[in-house]
């Protein structure tokens, strides 16, 4: 991923293990706060790396302290001046960036290594898979502020993983979520120590590249766009129209080859 451009203003990225690359937000003395810079840089990083063959798996993390601590509220005094339509145009930009680190074509995992608040928990919501340092906490802050849960998919993506009854309460109080508890309601796959958290996810992101290409991509398309479908049969013809497309791969032949040769697969996505 030679070809990557790396000079963004408000979050760094480095290939940490093939095909793995590591985007940090980088505003620590912020909390690594959203602004609309942020959200710009997103939409550019998320669709340059989808261009990248190389790319198979994203983690997403934050520099120093915090994850993300929501919409830098040193910019926020601004957004009772905007105008219905301002407003409308700052929330679709916020919301676009959001949409496209969830579009990804690779799976994206959010090492939350402190605070993931507001926005910072729709970023990360948007992410495939949760992975929380103890020192971790996520909030709806929404209502603290003023403004609904309702925003940048929290509301949908939240309910999905925890259920409507945890999603209301946590929301309507606007109160943390700790690891224990994150992990004991399905809002995080596992919990690591501060020091281990980027190391775990590097592990995890490598399980995830030992495998083929096409089967992961295609995996995570029928798993988003299920989440959306309405029946079961629905559901069966998407996942009919992959598993066709997978048996014209490469890759499906050499992992039967492999099994039979009792060896590891190579894997090209091809």
């Amino acid at each position: 991923m030679k070809s990557l451009d790396t000079s963004y203003e408000t979050m760094s990225l480095e290939e940490r293990s093939s095909g793995v690359v590591v985007v940090t937000l980088n505003r620590p003395d912020r909390y690594n706060a959203m602004t609309n810079t942020m959200f710009v840089e997103l939409e550019q990083l998320a669709i340059a790396l989808d261009d990248e063959d190389d790319c198979r798996v994203v983690i997403l993390t934050g520099a120093g302290k915090a994850f993300c601590a929501g919409y830098d509220l040193a910019d926020a005094e601004e957004l009772p001046n905007l105008g219905a339509l301002g407003m409308l145009d700052q929330q679709e930009r916020a919301a676009r960036a959001l949409l496209a680190v969830r579009s990804m074509r690779v799976p994206v995992i959010a090492a939350v290594n402190g605070a993931a608040a507001g926005g910072g928990l729709s970023l990360a919501l948007a992410a495939d898979i949760r992975l929380a340092s103890m020192n971790a906490k996520f909030n709806a802050a929404f209502v603290r502020i003023g403004l609904s849960a309702g925003d940048l998919g929290a509301s949908w993506l939240l309910t999905r993983l925890i259920g409507p009854g945890a999603t209301s309460e946590i929301c309507f109080t606007g109160r943390f979520v700790y690891p224990d508890e994150a992990l004991r309601l399905g809002l995080v796959n596992g919990v690591s120590e501060p020091a281990a958290l980027l190391d775990d996810a590097i592990t995890l992101a490598r399980s995830i590249v030992a495998n083929s290409p096409g089967g992961v991509q295609l995996s995570k398309r029928a798993l988003q766009a299920n989440m959306e479908t309405a029946s079961y049969a629905a559901a069966l013809e998407l996942e009919n129209r992959g598993q066709a497309l997978l048996t014209r791969s490469s890759d499906m032949s050499e992992a039967l080859a492999a099994f039979k040769e009792k060896r590891e697969p190579v894997f090209t996505g091809r």
